[in-house]
């Protein structure tokens, strides 16, 4: 899975690709419809999706486009829960997908994010092979 040019912005919903890179900020493409808007760096921050990691119990992290993968291996068998779902789900959802993540240090609005993102790339069809 391809995470590389996708970022995430705080302060704006869904996902971005950076279309450009100005002094002050980027210039943002929506991943629907392609619209392109300015967002400054004063005012918002910018986190590649290929930087992100999932805490574990060794002491390691996962990176996210790894529990992408695995998410994307048990759809059909074990789709993820809605965002709006008890924590409970999410919780027992995310311990399918990664067994050993961390239960001290991921939160529920951590897993929540996480399958939001998910949901906002299968939408665009984002969730490919890396070697396709």
């Amino acid at each position: 899975m391809k995470l590389k040019d996708i970022l995430a912005v705080t302060g704006k919903p869904g996902l971005y690709r950076m279309a450009a890179n100005r002094n002050n900020g980027l210039i943002l493409e929506e991943l629907s419809g392609g619209k392109r808007h300015f967002a400054s760096s004063r005012k918002h921050q910018f986190v590649p999706l290929e930087s992100i990691s999932i805490f574990t119990d060794d002491g390691d992290a996962m990176e996210l486009s790894k529990v992408m993968d695995r998410m994307w291996e048990q759809y059909a068998d074990n789709p993820p829960p809605a965002p709006t779902a008890p924590n409970a789900e999410l919780f027992e959802y995310f311990a399918d997908v990664v067994p050993s993540f961390d239960r001290d240090r991921v939160h529920a609005p951590d897993i929540k994010r996480v399958i939001k993102w998910f949901d906002h790339l299968k939408e665009h069809d984002l969730l490919t092979d890396e070697e396709e």
